[in-house]
């Protein structure tokens, strides 16, 4: 069985400018933590204790709550479910003008008001009262 080497790396103290720069960025969303972590080659202990400290929304002391579902994330759903609801009545007013259409053309053909003749009375034989 193999051992693997274990390397030595050199001891690195990074300055207090650039750990503020890296948590800026993360902040920024120029970059991740994981890129953070990949690109200085420290731990993620390392980046989040740096942003513990020095990040401005970020603080060891605060419990942040996350609900099932957040306003965000519902805001979202709902202005999709908008989106669904406004196509589907911009087809059925489609289909409502094409229908409308039909009726005028099949009307004129047959010389007779259909639009007319199909509100005064229902397709089961029923009066339909106008008021």
């Amino acid at each position: 069985m193999k051992t693997a080497k274990k390397i030595k790396r050199q001891n690195r103290i990074f300055s207090e400018d650039v750990k503020k720069q890296v948590v800026r960025d993360i902040e920024k969303g120029k970059c991740t933590v994981t890129q953070a972590t990949r690109e200085l080659s420290v731990s993620y202990t390392s980046i989040y204790n740096w942003m513990y400290k020095y990040s401005v929304s970020l603080h060891k002391d605060r419990v942040l709550v996350v609900e099932n579902k957040s306003e965000a994330y519902r805001s979202n759903e709902l202005q999709k479910r908008i989106t669904e609801l406004e196509a589907a009545l911009g087809r059925k007013q489609m289909e409502i003008d094409l229908l409308n259409k039909v009726l005028e053309l099949a009307g004129r053909e047959q010389h007779v008001d259909l639009k007319k003749n199909f509100l005064s009375q229902l397709s089961n034989g029923i009066e339909f009262t106008k008021e």
